[in-house]
């Protein structure tokens, strides 16, 4: 209680030397270029979200699949000594319209606007600009951002985890964590085999069409943001937004937020934002998922078409299994990607064919 009580102390003083470093990095030259960084959006006719940070360009390029630890940990090392701008405008221009936010003290900023013009399905670009650079030298900072719209064609959306879920991370374990996240990279981190048959299938569902949409939403720092975007592309993931969280000292913590409250949160905007769109939830037994996704199905009742658990950790989920069945909803303690799409393909969800494409992942993934 104690501790609690300092937390606004300690972050005012955190926000001074934060922003002293920052005007005299910049006055030293240290600091020489500013990006903007848009997360992947999401949105439909009545509203449009987009957010992202400003922050320091470090220049951290692609991965080789032949980076070594020191290659790896430089890169790492990079994403987390980040140099943030606070308090700076952030032009978004959509078609015809235009909007300004503001950067918050860590440097992120967000938008929600309800669009003039229907936007159509799939994925729609919008620019990004800064109106005053706050580097002198940098003349202007822009970037493409892309908000992404389902089809009215969907038949049902997809919130999955990240950790231990798709990837292998050991998130109940601290330094196997750290262990796994800086000595690593795009290449190296393997998925569990199968995951991305298994998403694409999903992605396709019963009529063969990608309009079903995937969010992803994780409880890892959004400092691991650009990996985790080219790790799914390296290892062919179906794209779709990603939902991560800030980690360090702020007003209201110490080191980083609430798992359950974290992933409670973007899960409700989500299905909040698709009213009329049934999900599917994909976790994992490491951490709270189950739990987590017993309070979504009890806050949305009839939305959530089932969900698919990962066994990554010794639990007795038997109580759980039965609240689950209380209200209707499947639920599948998955071993592998077979056993989810089995049960998938059982109920219609994903076409038949689809089973051997994910299984014949699944073996090459194994082999390799």
């Amino acid at each position: 209680m104690a501790l609690k009580k300092l937390l606004p102390l300690l972050y005012f003083f955190k926000r001074q030397v934060s922003n002293s470093k920052l005007w005299l990095s910049i006055r030293l030259g240290l600091v020489k270029k500013a990006k903007i960084q848009p997360y992947l959006g999401f949105g439909s006719g009545r509203e449009i979200y987009l957010a992202g940070r400003v922050l320091e360009d470090k220049g951290i390029a692609p991965a080789n699949e032949e980076d070594g630890f020191k290659e790896n940990f430089r890169s790492m090392r990079k994403r987390f000594l980040t140099v943030i701008f606070p308090g700076l405008d952030v032009r978004l221009v959509w078609g015809e319209e235009e909007f300004l936010a503001k950067t918050d003290e860590e440097g992120y900023f967000e938008f929600r606007f309800s669009p003039m013009k229907k936007p159509e399905s799939g994925w729609n670009s919008l620019s990004l600009s800064l109106p005053k650079p706050p580097i002198r030298k940098q003349e202007q900072v822009e970037a493409s951002g892309w908000i992404y719209v389902p089809s009215e064609k969907a038949d049902f959306g997809i919130i999955s985890d990240i950790d231990d879920t798709i990837l292998p991370t050991g998130a109940t374990r601290l330094w196997d964590m750290l262990k796994t996240t800086f000595a690593n990279n795009a290449h190296t981190r393997i998925p569990f085999a199968g995951v991305a048959a298994l998403y694409d299938a999903l992605r396709k569902g019963s009529d063969g069409e990608d309009s079903n949409p995937i969010f992803y939403v994780s409880s890892s720092p959004w400092n691991l943001y650009d990996f985790l975007q080219e790790l799914m592309a390296v290892h062919q993931i179906p794209r779709g937004p990603l939902m991560l969280r800030d980690l360090g000292l702020s007003r209201d913590q110490f080191i980083a937020g609430s798992h359950w409250d974290h992933k409670l949160k973007q899960a409700k905007h989500i299905l909040s934002a698709y009213p009329d769109l049934p999900f599917i939830l994909i976790g994992d037994s490491g951490q709270k998922d189950p739990e987590i996704y017993l309070e979504i199905c009890r806050d949305f009742p009839g939305r959530i078409q089932g969900v698919y658990i990962r066994a990554v950790a010794d639990r007795d989920l038997s109580k759980l299994q039965g609240d689950y069945k209380i209200l209707d909803v499947p639920f599948i303690l998955m071993q592998d990607s077979l056993d989810a799409s089995r049960h998938a393909a059982g109920m219609g969800w994903i076409l038949e064919e689809d089973q051997g494409t994910i299984l014949r992942q699944k073996l090459q993934d194994e082999a390799s």
